[in-house]
């Protein structure tokens, strides 16, 4: 090869040219630079040598080029193929700029030759690629541009020289043709890519801002996939000084092009940006979201959440979840793809972005918190999307520390409506796939809403559980949710239980061929049976009858496995003799009979195999052979056959073989008349009968045999207890059998009953009765009376106008009839409770369906009896010996403190036998003979004294469970209006009956209570009403609304004094209704009326307070309707600025706030007003009607109220009325720390603990030494939450603020020092608990005391010296209690020992840490008594080390600097 001739030639030179020239190794340019020629204008030239002389000046200058590199030592021209660079890289660089620098027409000249040699593309491509250093063997070095490019005389012009290369290989390949995708080249061959590798991470930039001007010139018209690559190169290419044009420049090119979004973001991701060049950023990737691709969706979200800092994450997130298009089930590609084999593109983007999302949630908790603070502020149900569902569950895998914290928020939003179960249908249908990935959390989230105590939640969970096993095809998937599902069974909580076999009772029934093939996994719930209630029984076997009869269906004649070991199951639970088995066996065996014995369901068998309905003949004659002699299992089965007849058509021959065994109710309970009189009058254990409450008169034709059959059953199980059984199996057979109509069997209803002769109960007769004739009276009320029951759920059904086979005039004569025996209803019930109040007796259970079967239940309902007996023991005890028992007990009085004995353990665990039999005097136990009830000796109580039926029965209360239940319709009487055989046109009339269903609604409103769960439900219920869910109790008492306003107006003009009344309105009606003449049952107005009012409010006190009504505003408002008053003057909301307009819930509330403040007004005694309900309205009338009830409460609580200073002796129902009065007086009066300095300081010391509140001169009525413990434990309880409130930390003034705890303090003091003069242990145990709890609070606000001090020294060490005197007193206490043995107090000790020595070296460090002058000492305090004397250390030797330790701990003074002190 010929190099240029140079006449120095060094030791690394080539030889000399030849004088033959200079022959080029490659082809002439085919393009010459404009500078090359710029000095040949003024050459005069022909025009065939033009061409040549350029020629020839290229080539001179190339030679130029080359020399120069020559002599800086790099060799151009290799034979080897790559220019050759030295091993000195810095040197080469340094001549070469050296010489640039110095010699601009060199500059000049050896850039064109550059320019010239790279227009073949093999130059460019040579000078592009990694060169040979010499001495280093094959090692690659940086190529010749690029050493050319760390010129800085030339890098400007070397860059401008790339660039301008760059756009004539944008669509070449190798081969030469044109359009080919260059970036599927490899990089030595991409010379595109080669010029672009060159500019990356050069030491410097010469003119920074011109590069990157010219490159984003030539990025602009680049293609696609190298404008990609260039914007990804971007943070390798610029200067920092660049960002900002960067960014603008690419913000620009995003608008016209919006594939490059990933390499953008990367290039963004790289760039150290400032402030607010990120923020641009932001906004530039948040207006993507909307438009880009789904691909591309999981890039962004990274890049935004990586960006996240506390003041923008909010906005992040916001934007996320309004603009990103999460697809859900309502996308119809998205199902008709995860239909396909395989996983689809969509699914597979949704599961990329959820990971995009999880991943940044996972690594910043700012994050999570925010995410979860913008879902807290939506409050309506279209701004909630299926995106959030996902980002709370993503939240909850990803950050432990918050899974409570997004399990509350998603049942708070579950409660408000504000996610629904739409959305979560959304995220799991269609999606497979991703259900599948996060199954475990969707598993734990769907485990926390089943397991809460709102049924609404619940409702989700169980819709969860459902689509989960819906979605989830695969046997694994399946068996984790099944698996979950037992475990729900397992946990023993009542509502728990209670929704997961309501998830087992729906898969059953839309997938029982699913759930076949996993039987084997449900049969564990089998093993938890014992502990269900009955509504559970019944979910259990309506699951494994489902899957029985539908694997019998599907595996054809020769059944199931699964059929075959539930059949053997009821068997074994029908023979058993334990009554717990068998209730199950024979709920176990109605279920398979509703199933085999549907007549929709029937299929036809060859002759040789049994059809299902002989199936199912076979197990009634099964389950009625094993419990015929028992009366609570008969009872049970005939009360489980006929809920099934009216939820189910079963087959023809069941309902025959039905009718046939309830057609002998005639001959075993009714007995014919003549003339409507008994044929032969016989004496019954020597009590002579009469028939009562004959509503047909003459003509009546049988009357119930109630006498005769109780005194012929005393000893055995009597036929009557099975009596009101029989009697709903028979009416639900003659309904069936006539379109529902009762015509064959309405002679029951206005026959009379055989009892015994009312001149019995009267006193002269009741006193010579024998223990033996007194049982057969009251066993034949009950009796009597659970007959009314049952014709009054019977036949209430006839009276309603939705019954057609009725005619309206036997509609109305049912009418009438109903309310006589409603009347006669509670006259049996009011003479029944006499009766057991003068001989106590258990009676015989008629409903075992709720939970009282249980032996729980069954014990506190022995205690309420025994409780009612010793209640009201013989008189015949001295005065004496209840005074010493008294006095015995002192430290016994709160039930809360009594400590158990070890009889107490003994009889719990059962090794002790309890006092009364647990059986009653019918036959509960398995063998069927009862064993003798308890009967009391007559006590020496006037049975001639005048009872009110208006008055509760306590005695009937307490034993209400075993009664039969009135069901939900009868309800309805209360809404009949009754005209006829009336004395007047006055309503009262009506107020006893009304009063009876009142009471009867207040346990039910119980039953359906959010606090259910920990309510004793004495009660008895219907079998349906546990399986009714609240929104459908809801709907059957809601047109019950109108009624109740309409008896409370009546109840309401009762009490008034100037209302006109009728004396003998219940003796008149009495008499139409055919009760016997008793003279000393009445009804007092005054008193039922006050009983209705109290009823009334409480019942709708409860519904407002269920939180379905409070979430339906239809029911919500009708309630609030019907406690309207006439009209709300404008005067009402005086004070106000925003008063709300009619219609409106705040309008609703305030009317119903102003209709009840007016019957209290109208009625003076001692009310219930119920709860305060704090939602539906603005904030401004919940102040105002706060203040207003406050101001209610305090009237009430000046009111005289007689009977206060009995409280003590059993009437605890106004005791806890007084504590929620004083409760809500505190809570809503002006202000809570001067009402309770008024009290604490002033009200409370005026009462001693001998006088009554008159002699004290106590200005409250309902404050004396009865009530004194209620009203201390209130005071100190919330001066307790008070100082607790204000140690948080609230801005205030500081004067006041020293103000309000000085005052705080003083409470305190003044109510540890009533312990003084009132000795109660009660008393002085709340002192001791609640003032060690005020020290800890107070020790919560200490810090500002010590940031004050040095302004208000005096002040605060008043106010310690003060609270000293305090804690000195509980001191005391404790002492005295040690040495007393006082349990009840002893017990709180420790833990305000720990308060109070908190307290003293809080202090300390206090006086301490400031230069205040103040000294503090510590030492041992003497031990004194409440009065101050000094006690003797050797009173209590046992002691005497404990109370040194103790005390120690308290001995504190603080002196000012003039006192002598030692420390």
């Amino acid at each position: 090869m010929v190099l240029p001739q140079n006449k120095q030639i060094g030791p690394r030179k080539r030889p000399a040219k030849s004088k033959t020239g200079f022959v080029t190794p490659f082809a002439p340019p085919n393009k010459i630079p404009k500078s090359a020629v710029a000095n040949e204008e003024n050459v005069p030239q022909t025009a065939s040598e033009a061409p040549k002389l350029r020629l020839s000046q290229t080539v001179n200058s190339i030679e130029k080029m080359i020399s120069v590199l020559a002599d800086a030592g790099c060799t151009l021209i290799n034979p080897s193929g790559l220019p050759c660079l030295p091993s000195d890289l810095h040197k080469l660089r340094n001549q070469l700029n050296s010489l640039f620098s110095s010699d601009s027409s060199l500059k000049s000249e050896f850039l064109l030759g550059l320019s010239s040699y790279v227009n073949s593309p093999s130059n460019l491509r040579r000078i592009l690629s990694p060169s040979k250093r010499d001495g280093l063997g094959s090692v690659r070095s940086d190529s010749l541009a690029r050493v050319l490019l760390l010129v800085p005389a030339v890098q400007s012009d070397i860059q401008n020289l790339l660039l301008e290369k760059l756009p004539e290989y944008f669509d070449v390949d190798p081969a030469g043709n044109i359009g080919g995708r260059s970036s599927s080249l490899c990089l030595e061959e991409d010379i595109a890519r080669l010029i672009l590798n060159q500019f990356r991470w050069l030491d410097f930039l010469v003119d920074s801002e011109a590069f990157t001007e010219k490159l984003f010139q030539v990025l602009s018209i680049c293609p696609v996939h190298l404008k990609k690559e260039i914007i990804g190169s971007l943070p390798e290419i610029i200067g920092e000084k660049n960002n900002k044009t960067a960014v603008d420049s690419l913000q620009e090119m995003l608008q016209e092009d919006s594939s490059i979004i990933v390499p953008m973001l990367d290039c963004f991701s790289n760039l150290h940006l400032d402030d607010m060049l990120q923020e641009q950023v932001i906004t530039v990737a948040l207006s993507c979201i909307r438009t880009i691709d789904a691909e591309h969706m999981p890039y962004l979200l990274r890049f935004l959440l990586l960006l996240a800092t506390p003041t923008n994450t909010r906005r992040i997130i916001s934007h996320i979840r309004h603009q990103l298009k999460f697809v859900g089930a309502s996308n119809i590609w998205t199902t008709q793809q995860s239909k396909m084999k395989g996983k689809s593109v969509v699914n597979n983007t949704e599961a990329s972005i959820l990971d995009a999302l999880r991943t940044s949630l996972r690594f910043n908790k700012v994050i999570c918190q925010e995410t979860l603070n913008e879902l807290k502020n939506l409050e309506k149900v279209q701004d909630h999307k299926v995106i959030d569902i996902w980002l709370l569950m993503l939240i909850y895998m990803s950050n432990e520390p918050l899974q409570k914290i997004v399990e509350k928020l998603l049942k708070k939003k579950i409660l408000e409506g504000c996610i629904v179960e739409t959305l979560f249908d959304q995220c799991v249908s269609g999606n497979t796939d991703l259900t599948r990935d996060y199954l475990p959390t969707l598993l734990s989230i769907s485990e926390y809403l089943l397991a809460c105590k709102e049924d609404k939640v619940r409702e989700f969970g169980v819709r969860m559980y459902t689509n989960l096993f819906k979605e989830l095809v695969d046997s694994y998937s399946r068996q984790e949710v099944l698996g979950a599902l037992i475990t729900h069974v397992g946990s023993g909580i009542s509502h728990e239980v209670s929704s997961a076999m309501d998830v087992m009772v729906l898969l059953a029934s839309k997938y029982s061929q699913e759930l076949i093939p996993l039987s084997s996994h449900i049969t564990g719930i089998l093993d938890y049976l014992e502990t269900f209630s009955i509504e559970n029984l019944h979910k259990v076997y309506e699951v494994f009858s489902l899957l029985a009869f539908s694997a019998e269906v599907s595996t054809g004649p020769f059944g199931s496995p699964i059929s075959n070991e539930l059949l053997v199951i009821v068997r074994k639970q029908l023979s058993h003799p334990d009554l717990t088995y068998k209730k199950m066996g024979l709920i176990g065996t109605l279920k398979i009979v509703s199933y085999l014995g549907d007549a929709k369901t029937m299929k036809h068998l060859p002759s040789s195999q049994k059809s299902n309905y002989e199936e199912a003949l076979e197990l009634l004659e099964t389950s009625m052979n094993s419990c015929k002699q028992l009366p609570l299992p008969l009872i049970m089965f005939y009360d489980e056959l006929a809920l099934t007849l009216k939820k189910k058509a079963l087959h023809p021959a069941i309902v025959e073989w039905t009718s046939k065994h309830v057609g002998d109710f005639e001959s075993k309970f009714l007995c014919d008349l003549d003339g409507g009189e008994l044929m032969v009058k016989d004496l019954y254990c020597g009590l002579e009968g009469d028939l009562w409450m004959n509503l047909d008169g003459d003509i009546s034709p049988i009357c119930l045999n109630i006498l005769p059959l109780v005194s012929s059953s005393l000893r055995a199980a009597s036929s009557l207890q099975i009596l009101p059984a029989n009697f709903v199996l028979l009416s639900s057979i003659e309904g069936l059998a006539n379109q529902g109509s009762l015509a064959g069997i309405d002679a029951l209803l206005g026959c009379p009953i055989h009892l015994p002769s009312s001149k019995f109960f009267c006193e002269p007769l009741w006193g010579s009765l024998s223990g033996k004739q007194k049982q057969i009276m009251i066993l034949s009320l009950f009796y009597a009376a659970n007959w009314l029951r049952e014709l009054l759920n019977a036949f209430c059904t006839q009276a309603v106008d939705e019954c057609n086979a009725v005619s309206q005039a036997t509609r109305e004569e049912i009418t009438l009839k109903l309310f006589k025996r409603l009347r006669n209803l509670v006259f049996l019930e009011s003479l029944l409770n006499i009766s057991l109040k003068q001989c106590s007796f258990s009676l015989p259970e008629l409903q075992p369906h709720p939970e009282s079967l249980s032996p729980n239940q069954l014990d506190h309902n022995r205690d309420q009896e025994m409780k009612n007996e010793s209640g009201n023991g013989n008189v015949g005890l001295s005065q004496k010996k209840k005074k010493e028992k008294k006095n015995s007990q002192a430290s016994l009085t709160d039930g809360k403190l009594r400590q158990p004995t070890i009889m107490d353990v003994l009889r719990k665990a059962g090794s002790v036998p309890t006092q009364e039999p647990s059986t009653g005097p019918s036959g509960t136990c398995s063998k069927g003979n009862a064993p003798e009830p308890s009967v009391n000796q007559p006590r020496n109580i006037n049975m001639s004294a005048n009872v009110d039926v208006s008055t509760a029965v306590e005695h009937v209360e307490a034993q209400r469970h075993k009664f039969r239940p009135l069901l939900l319709d009868c309800f309805a009487i209360l809404a009949f209006q009754k005209t006829q055989d009336s004395c007047c046109a006055d309503p009262a009339y009506e107020l006893p009956l009304c009063l009876y269903f009142l009471r009867d609604l207040n346990k039910k409103l119980d039953y359906c209570s959010p606090r259910r769960h920990i309510l004793v439900r004495r009660m008895s219920v219907p079998p349906a009403f546990g399986e009714m869910k609240v929104i459908e109790f809801i709907s059957k008492i809601q047109p019950l609304f109108p009624s109740l306003r309409r008896h409370l107006d009546s109840a309401v003009s009762g009490v008034r004094k100037d209302t006109d009344t009728c004396p003998d309105h219940w003796r008149t009606h009495s008499a139409f209704a055919g009760n016997p003449d008793i003279p000393n049952i009445t009804s007092c107005r005054p008193s039922g009326s006050r009983s209705v009012i109290k009823e009334t409010l409480q019942c709708f006190g409860k519904m407002l307070n269920i939180p379905n009504v409070q979430r339906d505003r239809s029911v919500l408002s009708d309630l609030l309707e019907a406690l309207q008053p006439i009209s709300i003057l404008d005067c009402f909301f005086e004070g106000m600025q925003l008063i709300p307009s009619p219609g409106d819930i705040g309008y609703l509330y305030a009317g119903a706030y102003l209709f009840v403040g007016n019957i209290f007004d109208a009625d003076n005694d001692l009310n219930d007003i119920g709860k305060d309900i704090r939602t539906g309205f603005s904030k401004e009338l919940l102040s105002f009607l706060s203040k207003k009830l406050g101001t209610s409460a305090y009237k009430l609580l000046m009111q005289k109220c007689d009977g206060v200073n009995d409280i003590e002796d059993g009437q605890k129902v106004k005791a806890e009325v007084i504590q929620k009065l004083l409760r809500i007086y505190l809570e809503n009066c002006q202000s809570t720390s001067d009402s309770l300095s008024e009290l604490a300081c002033s009200v409370l010391p005026q009462v001693s603990s001998h006088r009554s509140a008159l002699e004290d001169g106590c200005c409250f009525p309902t404050l004396c030494p009865a009530t004194f413990y209620i009203w201390y434990r209130v005071l100190v309880k919330e001066i307790s939450l008070l100082e607790k409130a204000r140690g948080g930390g609230e801005v205030e003034d500081v004067k006041c603020l020293l103000k309000k705890l000085q005052q705080s303090v003083n409470v305190v003091v003044s109510l540890v020092n009533l312990c003084k003069t009132h000795d109660k242990v009660n008393v002085r145990a709340i002192a001791v608990k609640f003032g060690g709890k005020f020290v800890d609070s107070f020790l919560k606000g200490f810090g500002f005391l010590q940031g004050q001090f040095e302004l208000h020294h005096e002040q605060i060490i008043q106010m310690v010296r003060e609270l000293q005197t305090a804690t000195r007193t509980i001191q005391t206490l404790c002492s005295d209690a040690k040495g007393m043995k006082q349990t009840a107090i002893t017990s709180k000790i420790p833990i305000t020992k720990r308060s109070m020595e908190r307290f003293l070296f809080r202090v300390k460090e206090l006086l301490h840490s400031t230069s205040s002058g103040c000294t503090f000492w510590m030492g041992n305090l003497k031990h004194k008594n409440l009065m101050g004397d000094v006690v003797s250390s050797q009173a209590y030797v046992d002691d005497q080390k404990d109370n040194m330790d103790n005390v120690s701990t308290e001995n504190m003074d603080i002196d000012e600097p003039t006192d002598i002190a030692g420390e």
